[in-house]
């Protein structure tokens, strides 16, 4: 598997940022990792490893970026409002440094974003701000709800940048018409801590009108045991 590895200073993040990228050709997939993982978790967990026949095969190439949510989130040492900016600055580098590479690269006018547990906010996020950028939307065992970092804190950059709530409150026909294009998958097990929030994530997906395929399998938990088998059969799915 032809893999590349990418080191640029972000100036959205002032710091040097990191990233894989693996296969030669296909439809680009965003893969983000779990809370504070690195651009090479998804590689040491065997997660490309599932999906070798896919990126082997040319018809997917797949981008794993860094995380900051170290420095964003996760960041007890800052105020709430600080952490949402940082993480404001982290989606602009995954916007304009990653997307628009991934793009470029592959001729694509749109990717795929995906990612497992604290990744799968990061990627459901991103793709329901920007509809017009993603074409699928893929999440494992994932978290959407960013209050359990804020303490009570809310302005309007924690508004919309927490799923559970712009989602629920989205009216806008033109954002609507968009999302309903995409092809969502919400993937959970009956083991898996997270199952709530994506049992409540879909129910405000179908309360918009919005189809999407909410996979929840007996017996799954949240780890890269059932993640691994999860990815490539998402894969699957995805036609040109």
């Amino acid at each position: 598997m032809k893999e590349e590895y990418h080191k640029w200073y972000s100036n959205y993040l002032n710091k040097e940022f990191e990233m894989l990228v693996f296969g030669h050709a296909g439809i680009p997939v965003i893969l983000f990792p779990t809370a504070k993982g690195r651009y090479f978790q998804c590689k040491d967990n065997k997660l490309i490893e599932s999906a070798s026949f896919f990126v082997d095969s040319g018809l997917f190439k797949i981008y794993c970026p860094d995380s900051v949510d170290d420095m964003s989130w996760y960041n007890y040492s800052i105020s709430p409002a600080e952490r949402v900016k940082m993480h404001i600055a982290y989606e602009n580098s995954i916007l304009l440094d990653i997307i628009e590479f991934a793009k470029h690269e592959t001729e694509r006018d749109q990717v795929c974003l995906g990612g497992c547990g604290f990744g799968a906010y990061h990627a459901a996020n991103i793709a329901f701000k920007y509809p017009c950028l993603t074409s699928h939307l893929f999440c494992m065992g994932g978290c959407f709800n960013i209050k359990q970092f804020i303490y009570g804190y809310y302005d309007d950059d924690c508004y919309f940048n927490n799923p559970p709530d712009y989602m629920q409150n989205l009216n806008d026909d033109w954002y609507l018409e968009r999302i309903r294009k995409m092809g969502i998958v919400l993937g959970s097990g009956s083991l898996d801590g997270c199952l709530n929030e994506n049992i409540q994530l879909s129910n405000i997906l179908s309360s918009r009108g919005i189809c999407h395929w909410f996979d929840n399998r007996d017996g799954f938990g949240n780890d890269w045991f059932w993640w691994r088998q999860m990815f490539p059969h998402y894969l699957s799915l995805i036609k040109e």
